[in-house]
């Protein structure tokens, strides 16, 4: 069937014939997609809905077809998956935005977390002692104070504070450094 009898088809309102005749063609336009990087699905999905253009167009009564239907559905379909394949790429470039700015976060967070870990060793022994006992082994100020021989569960409080204190000035002065 040529295409001024598929032409006939529609006007006459025999759409069902006229489809299938059009999807003989859907093997041509098939390989245009795969050899654009599509995929069969892809194809389908491009083949189809160029079908739909076709059909709107034709029902328009200033609409007319100047070409095969071949070369317009390949026109068109070139064009649908030209599309498709432009907010494809803004897709992933957004997920790869999104995507660095997570690795920029975790990045800082393990700078953060060495210059913690930095301050941390640079700390007395008996710091170092008191800290760990408290966060690590999460042991009362009671017991802290019995393990240290501190004379109060006060003093142990106030060590503990006085340590913090210090690894605090020892992390923000890397942290100057390391912006320096």
């Amino acid at each position: 069937m040529n295409d001024q009898k598929i032409l006939l088809c529609f006007k006459n309102g025999q759409r069902e014939k006229a489809f299938a005749k059009l999807y003989q063609l859907y093997p041509r336009i098939e390989s245009v997609i795969l050899s654009k990087g599509g995929q069969k699905q892809d194809a389908l999905d491009v083949f189809q809905e160029s079908l739909i253009i076709l059909y709107r167009n034709l029902e328009k009564t200033d609409f007319t077809l100047t070409s095969s239907f071949y070369t317009y559905l390949y026109s068109v379909s070139r064009f649908i998956w030209s599309d498709m394949q432009k907010k494809e790429l803004k897709i992933i470039s957004n997920q790869l935005n999104e995507n660095e700015e997570i690795i920029i976060e975790t990045i800082q967070d393990e700078e953060q977390f060495k210059l913690a870990e930095y301050a941390f060793f640079e700390l007395g022994e008996r710091c170092k002692k008191l800290l760990l006992l408290f966060y690590h082994q999460r042991m009362s100020f009671k017991e802290i104070s019995t393990v240290m021989q501190f004379s109060s569960e006060k003093i142990a409080k106030n060590q503990k504070y006085k340590c913090l204190s210090k690894a605090r000035a020892i992390y923000q002065n890397h942290q100057q450094a390391a912006q320096s």
